[in-house]
């Protein structure tokens, strides 16, 4: 496939921010099978593999608007790769009983109300990723990094429960952007299918 310059159609399918969207893809069943167990050691890999996971949303949101990478594929994939590592860790927190399970019902609900209303709209055109949906992202990502790491196991009771609890209130930062930015998915999704 040849590169296409900037400006002049659609990006080519194979390049290096759809490469490290497929890679996060990818990671989901490891963080899983890595997870499944829920002791010190285990944490800490999991942790590791969500660390490297989350960090390429954010290399491949970069690279694909800095050098002009940016395709409908690219937008779906990644959407959908978020959700998968973000559905998986709060499954398992909640499994492990390191997260209360309305929560991950709530923030779970969402994922798949807002992806079924853009396979809905999709023919139309594409819904990327809003202002809204990026900070519910990376609140997600530092709450349940922060739930990940096994404090308990290494610091004082009264710092580990303090740590603990920030995380806990970066997902209820998550959960009130999850529903804001629900919102303004749903209107956007008004105004495509009135075109």
């Amino acid at each position: 496939m040849t590169l296409k310059p900037r400006g002049q159609g659609e990006a080519p399918l194979f390049n290096i921010a759809n490469v490290l969207t497929m890679l996060r893809l990818v990671l989901v069943p490891v963080f899983v099978a890595i997870y499944w167990v829920d002791t010190p050691g285990h944490a800490w890999s999991a942790w590791f593999v969500f660390a490297v996971a989350a960090a390429t949303d954010k290399a491949d949101g970069y690279l694909a608007r800095s050098r002009g990478l940016i395709t409908n594929f690219g937008k779906l994939a990644d959407s959908i790769a978020d959700k998968a590592l973000i559905c998986a860790a709060l499954i398992l927190l909640s499994l492990h009983g390191h997260l209360w399970w309305w929560v991950t019902i709530l923030m779970i609900g969402r994922e798949f109300a807002i992806t079924a209303m853009r396979m809905v709209v999709v023919k139309k055109k594409v819904m990327a990723a809003g202002r809204g949906g990026k900070i519910k992202m990376m609140l997600q990502s530092f709450g349940i990094a922060g739930l990940l790491i096994p404090w308990m196991s290494f610091l004082p009771e009264p710092a580990a429960l303090a740590l603990i609890w920030t995380s806990y209130a970066l997902l209820a930062g998550a959960l009130i952007f999850s529903l804001t930015s629900a919102c303004e998915y749903v209107r956007e999704a008004a105004a495509i299918s009135r075109r």
